[in-house]
């Protein structure tokens, strides 16, 4: 079983779509011919993780930024490529990147699509900083398969996130923090509970 992409028929069928909206679908290799509508082109692109599904406190400055990348890289002379799967934002609009995968945004979805893109042209790299929290955890898997980053690269990212490894750079640095302390037991938390109850009432 294949992943293969259709384009989205937002004529209905009374005339040919040549919208870039694509969605994946499997198909059987009973033969090299497939009926994949993706058609990678041969320039120098660019593919954007969006925010996916809104959720409370995200959601639009998320969007937003995803925008603005895209149209920066297209007057860069980049082909842009936006791999979202909400209908209801700006960077699933028609005109807002050259190719739009309407996907989820889980491993197995991105990486067909690296993959399809790969097949042509050159993918410089993969923009996963601007929609928030859900591509953000990708960061990982593209790293672990040597996929370029553009941007904030996967150890500055984890660094960022992982609460115990930044707590320790603060340190390292000699920078004030609020007292914390990570506890993966019920006696670690009592441990930590206690000590901060110590410094904070003598």
């Amino acid at each position: 079983m294949l992943p293969v992409y259709k384009k989205v028929d937002t004529c209905a069928a009374e005339f040919k779509s040549f919208t870039p909206y694509m969605y994946s679908t499997y198909q059987r290799n009973f033969s090299l011919k497939t009926e994949c509508e993706a058609n990678p082109s041969p320039r120098k692109k660019i593919i954007i993780l969006g925010g996916g599904p809104n959720r409370i406190g995200q959601g639009i400055e998320f969007d937003y930024c995803c925008c603005q990348a895209s149209y920066a890289l297209k007057e860069a002379n980049f082909e842009t490529i936006m791999i979202n799967c909400n209908p209801e934002t700006v960077s699933t609009d028609y005109d807002t990147s050259d190719r739009l995968y309407f996907e989820p945004l889980i491993e197995e979805y991105v990486h067909n699509i690296i993959l399809k893109e790969r097949s042509k042209g050159n993918l410089v790299g993969i923009i996963a900083q601007f929609g928030g929290q859900t591509p953000i955890k990708l960061a990982k898997f593209l790293n672990e398969n040597s996929l370029p980053i553009i941007g904030t690269q996967y150890s500055s990212i984890d660094l960022a996130e992982d609460r115990d490894r930044f707590r320790k750079l603060l340190i390292k640095l000699k920078l004030k923090q609020a007292e914390s302390g990570i506890a993966k037991t019920y006696n670690e938390a009592i441990k930590i509970a206690q000590k901060n109850w110590i410094t904070f009432n003598g």
